[in-house]
């Protein structure tokens, strides 16, 4: 399948307890607030002090919790919220001036940013990390070794009624189909069903649809005909459990792997992921901080959230970027 062993991200018991912790904590209150044991308004042992508002993408929200978390530890008079309202609906509020970040799993529209530049606000966008889907089957599964965009269309379009690997294509044998995905409040569903369906939340409802990726992982397990799809570190996790399936894009069959999602070449399953921020927050030394330590340490971040690191092209441009914003 052309993953090799130094593209797994390490995933360890206590990594797993501080995001289950965080998922937990957004499904109960909807946002995550983190307030350092013993803070002051003199801003701790670094003299940062103030509050940062962040909101917006689902998908982005585990990688800027973790970057909160840790950031706070180390700037305990800097209090920072992060709220999950989705992308769009990050941007709202963000352009309505009720945040200082917005989380974003596309780039910002035309519309967002006419919105935006109405109230008088200057958006400056970061790629903050990088996402790929895997679509995984069972492992004794060896006919669906690549599929094509237009397979997983059958599957999955609205209204489809395929429940048979030969439905699907001919040559594939007389087993029974059956599907496993995100749940419509994920951002991975969001995604997938806008690349493969060409639009968002576009789907066929008759699938097996869970929060937890890892009944994605039991479901394909325990059914040879099993399909069903879920970020890259779930299928180099898991990969005794699952098999990962090549994607052809329209240039080829492509494995998902960390080298071929950062290059964009494991398509149209691989994306950036942003963060936009205001150049006036932006500007505010405690933003500034935040940003400076989230790209400092992007590399174990994202690792430890799940995500796929910035290329070295990518983590220079934005390192430019934040050079360039003066302090107010």
């Amino acid at each position: 399948m052309g993953i090799a062993s130094s593209d797994v991200l390490l995933r360890v018991n206590t990594m797993k307890t501080r995001l289950v912790g965080r998922t937990l904590a957004l499904a109960i209150t909807g946002s995550l607030i983190f307030a350092a044991c013993g803070s002051d308004d003199s801003g701790g042992s670094s003299g940062l002090a103030g509050n940062i508002r962040i909101d917006g993408s689902s998908t982005v929200t585990p990688l800027m919790a973790l970057a909160a978390e840790d950031f706070q530890a180390e700037n305990s008079g800097v209090k920072v919220t992060v709220g999950t309202s989705g992308t769009g609906g990050g941007f709202e509020k963000f352009c309505n001036g009720e945040t200082d970040v917005s989380m974003a799993s596309r780039a910002i529209k035309d519309s967002e940013k006419e919105a935006c530049a109405a109230k008088g606000i200057e958006t400056l966008e970061f790629v903050v990390a990088n996402d790929g889907l895997s679509v995984v089957v069972h492992p004794d599964n060896d006919w669906a070794k690549c599929l094509t965009v237009a397979h997983l269309n059958k599957m999955w379009a609205p209204g489809s009624t395929l429940s048979n690997w030969n439905q699907v294509d001919p040559s594939f044998p007389d087993q029974k189909l059956t599907l496993f995905g995100a749940g419509s409040d994920s951002g991975t569903f969001d995604y997938f069903t806008d690349a493969i369906n060409g639009e968002e939340g576009a789907t066929r409802t008759d699938y097996n649809p869970s929060e937890d990726d890892n009944i994605t992982v039991s479901g394909v397990n325990g059914d040879k005909g099993a399909l069903g799809y879920f970020g890259l570190s779930y299928l180099l996790e898991n990969s005794t459990k699952v098999k990962g399936v090549e994607v052809d894009g329209g240039d080829g069959c492509v494995a998902p792997s960390t080298e071929t999602v950062q290059s964009g070449a494991y398509k149209p399953l691989s994306r950036p992921l942003f963060i936009y921020t205001k150049a006036e927050a932006a500007a505010r030394d405690e933003v500034k901080a935040f940003f400076e330590y989230y790209f400092e340490n992007q590399d174990a971040l994202t690792s430890e959230a799940l995500f796929v690191p910035l290329t070295a092209e990518q983590l220079e441009t934005a390192t430019e970027e934040l050079d360039a914003i003066e302090s107010a």
